[in-house]
């Protein structure tokens, strides 16, 4: 997982500088009413690391945890568009930090354990696999917001 850590600390200190480089209305601008503006990407990406930082903590010790979530309704309830840039910024630096320690510590026999992840179903994926696409997850809602 050590490469996990080490893409995850890569994309902390680039996004959450090109993001803070970039004017307000640049970081509110959305290409559509129905689309995200970087603000709410990153927000989701928020809300993405809390879900699955509580994943990984569950799957120390609950096998096929169910843990989903609704992620319009969580960007709406949490009104990233008129957050204040320089918090949610450090927000989801502060929360990706804790989900790389959060993985640095957890025990190698542990990558296997199931989660589920399925929200009208059971769909149930390992630790491991879990983790990996959440760097792929990141990586293209970072190559949506357009900023590297």
């Amino acid at each position: 997982m050590n490469d996990v850590i080490h893409a995850l600390s890569e994309r902390i200190t680039n996004l959450s500088k090109l993001f803070l480089e970039l004017t307000e209305s640049e970081r509110q601008f959305k290409t559509d009413p129905n689309k995200w503006s970087k603000k709410e990407i990153l927000g989701h990406l928020i809300d993405s690391a809390q879900t699955n930082i509580r994943r990984l903590v569950l799957a120390q010790y609950q096998e096929k945890a169910n843990i989903v979530y609704n992620q319009n309704i969580w960007v709406k309830a949490a009104d990233y568009q008129n957050y204040d840039s320089q918090d949610l910024c450090d927000l989801w630096v502060l929360l990706n930090k804790h989900f790389c320690i959060i993985l640095k510590n957890m025990p190698v026999e542990n990558y296997a354990t199931l989660i589920d992840w399925g929200s009208e179903k059971p769909d149930l994926v390992t630790v491991s696999y879990l983790v990996h696409d959440y760097v792929v997850h990141m990586d293209n809602h970072i190559k949506q917001m357009n900023i590297f």
